[in-house]
């Protein structure tokens, strides 16, 4: 299963940074949020980067799906 990630669950975040959340620091861009702006329902895949010695998971944002999954 891949983890995915919409604007509302990291809380709306406005300013690009590093941002704790309860799956670990997720790095959000002014690219990501470029496209959260255009199209806010759009879904990010999370892509954890290699450990470099940190105790926490750390994320960034990669692919995106501009449309909700169909229910079936």
């Amino acid at each position: 299963m891949v983890d995915k990630v919409t604007w509302q669950k990291v809380g709306h975040v406005t300013e690009p940074g590093r941002y704790m959340f309860r799956f670990g620091w997720l790095t959000v861009t002014d690219a990501d949020l470029a496209i959260w702006r255009r199209y806010p329902e759009a879904q990010f895949t999370l892509v954890m980067l290699p450990a470099a010695g940190a105790s926490e998971d750390e994320y960034h944002l990669g692919a995106f799906d501009l449309a909700p999954p169909r229910s079936e």
